[in-house]
């Protein structure tokens, strides 16, 4: 991106949606500031204030025994809140806030095991794993939310108020020459290190706190984005169904996307078939009978030239049947790929309508399958940047890492791809989950579009 598209996407960060989305997401972690710290806070005192208040409180060490106390609360209180499903509860909040700002959609684990009997339930319900992952989620909540709180409070709210200050200070600091008034505190991020504290006492000064105000608005989107990052992916590590059930669920998925995809195939060949090739060899067929007709059954030519045209147009059926048996034939598999993934993406560069640069380092070739899925992932890239982009030049990158086959295709348009839009990129999304793999788009509006599919070299 040029410098003047970087600025300009900076200057626009702080009014798009998702930088909303993302400060809402951190402001409405708030609450869990506020809540387990007091709980535990609360439980502790009481139970220290108990210990100091017995008469064995004065043989032994009182500071000894607070410790003691809040460990045995923080115990108790972990253990009451996997055995009562509360942690279960708690964490529900944030994986929802996740899945409706974030975009983080996050399946919720199974139920807890029912269980006959009270020691049996107890037992299943110690044995929860998810119930203990959302114990530690809640633990890791409460830093985390303090970084979202602080970012929230300093970045976007003081930053607003630093804008603020050449405006309001020559209303309400109208005051005589001889009157001393109170220098007037800036709020920056740095002050929690001493470094970035200072104080406004003229006019003059208050350019600096717009300034330090401007700065701050323009890098509170990405300080909400580092917090909101960070706690989707504790969201997604920890009040999931767990690697095993995740991984089950992700192959009923994928498997459920090959079967959708592999019958679609079929029909979309059928289709191709009956209104395409079938159609023209019963053309041909009906051509090559009347002119069998016209030709006679013991040589009597009735119409020579009319037998005649009706071969040729036979003929010109048959060719164009040909052709259209080879085209459904390469959409199955282009026969260039038998050269390997190289020479197919190097046919596709050059016919394409957009000037492609090609470059290929993958030491081991994939299996076929995976090469058919690059091929048509590349094929569709290509073909919506030629129609939607409106860019001059489209790079192609392939390498292979730590096992891993990466097609990289950027172009210099104007963005904006978006695979709700129905531009194909959400039938690629699901082509490649179906091997595991992934599809990643970075298109802001005003260019440039970036597209990473990564596919595993064994399917």
């Amino acid at each position: 991106m040029s410098a003047t598209g970087l600025a300009a996407a900076a200057v626009r960060a702080p009014f798009t949606g998702r930088a909303r989305r993302e400060l809402l997401f951190c402001l409405l972690g708030v609450p869990f500031i506020v809540f387990l710290p007091l709980a535990g806070f609360f439980a502790t005192a009481l139970l220290a204030a108990h210990a100091h208040g017995t008469p064995w409180a004065g043989r032994g060490n009182p500071s000894a025994l607070a410790i003691a106390a809040a460990a045995a609360v923080a115990v108790l209180l972990t253990v009451l809140l996997v055995t009562t499903g509360a942690a279960r509860g708690l964490a529900a909040a944030p994986r929802w806030l996740a899945g409706r700002l974030l975009g983080c959609q996050v399946v919720a684990p199974p139920p807890p095991r029912q269980a006959r009997g009270v020691l049996a339930t107890l037992e299943a319900r110690l044995r929860d794993g998810p119930g203990w992952r959302a114990v530690a989620y809640l633990l890791l909540k409460v830093p985390v939310a303090l970084l979202g709180g602080y970012a929230a409070g300093v970045f976007w709210a003081a930053g607003l108020v630093n804008l603020t200050f050449p405006f309001w200070w020559l209303e309400f600091r109208n005051h005589p020459a001889s009157v001393r008034l109170s220098p007037v505190p800036v709020v920056t991020p740095f002050d929690w290190i001493g470094q970035g504290h200072f104080q406004v006492t003229t006019f003059p000064g208050t350019f600096a706190a717009f300034a330090a105000g401007a700065g701050m608005l323009l890098t509170a989107p990405w300080a909400t984005r580092a917090v909101a990052v960070a706690d989707g992916w504790l969201i997604q590590r920890l009040l999931g169904p767990g690697p095993l059930a995740q991984r089950l669920r992700d192959l009923e998925r994928t498997r459920a996307l090959a079967v959708d995809d592999a019958a679609a195939r079929l029909r979309r060949l059928e289709r191709d078939l009956h209104d395409g090739a079938q159609i023209r060899l019963a053309t041909l067929a009906m051509n090559l009978g009347m002119a069998k007709k016209k030709l006679g059954d013991h040589g009597d030519v009735t119409d020579a030239e009319a037998a005649r045209e009706l071969v040729s147009a036979a003929l010109q059926g048959a060719k164009d049947a040909l052709g259209e048996l080879r085209e459904l034939a390469r959409g199955i598999h282009p026969p260039v790929l038998d050269n390997g993934l190289a020479d197919a993406l190097a046919t596709l560069a050059a016919s394409n309508a957009i000037p492609a640069e090609l470059t290929v380092s993958v030491p081991v070739r994939p299996t076929p399958a995976i090469e058919t899925i690059a091929y048509f992932c590349a094929a569709e890239l290509l073909a919506n940047a030629a129609k939607h982009s409106q860019a001059n030049k489209i790079k192609i990158d392939v390498t292979e890492r730590a096992g891993v086959l990466v097609v990289r295709i950027a172009d210099d348009g104007r963005g904006g791809a978006d695979p709700a839009a129905g531009s194909g990129l959400s039938g690629l999304r699901q082509r490649v989950a179906v091997v595991d793999g992934s599809l990643d788009i970075v298109s802001p509006p005003g260019g440039p579009t970036q597209v990473t599919v990564e596919l595993p070299l064994r399917a």
